[in-house]
């Protein structure tokens, strides 16, 4: 299913996305705070692990695409995370560099709220690494409250509630 924001295009990720995904999932610098894929491979099988929760929970992240020029730009949205699961549905979003700066993150993760609002759930977590303030800041705005600070992660817990 495709969903469409004012300057974005979310759908489901494709095979032959890997290799673009995989420019900013794999990059150290992009991914400093949080982990990142060693290959075209190991992202091909992190987007299959991700689209296997699609039909049995409802949500599984998105190829975020610019509307303007429909290239790939990011990818994100809602999810149980299968590689680390107890968290609950999450929201994350990852980003090219080129798309830094621009409110993208901002505006799927309000998406992700209204989306998952009118599916009926009632609370959501993220996580902002403890050095990443942009992250932090998008979270804030969209309306998180940070509720703790997960010194084994690295990173602050923070909820959302409708």
């Amino acid at each position: 299913m495709r969903f469409e924001t004012e300057r974005l295009i979310l759908r489901p990720p494709q095979t032959a996305d890997a290799p673009l995904l995989f420019d900013f999932l794999g990059d150290p610098e992009i991914m400093r705070h949080t982990y990142r894929r060693e290959s075209v491979e190991d992202c091909q099988r992190y987007l299959v692990a991700h689209e296997k929760q699609r039909a049995p929970i409802g949500f599984a992240p998105w190829t975020v695409l610019n509307k303007a020029d429909e290239r790939i730009i990011g990818f994100g949205g809602l999810y149980d995370d299968p590689f680390d699961p107890g968290w609950g549905l999450e929201v994350a979003y990852f980003f090219a560099r080129a798309a830094w700066g621009q409110g993208f993150a901002l505006e799927l993760t309000r998406f992700c709220l209204d989306h998952a609002g009118e599916r009926g759930v009632a609370e959501l977590s993220a996580f902002a690494h403890a050095d990443n303030a942009a992250s932090r800041r998008v979270l804030e705005k969209a309306g998180f409250e940070e509720k703790r600070f997960l010194p084994e992660m690295e990173r602050y817990l923070y909820r959302w509630a409708a």
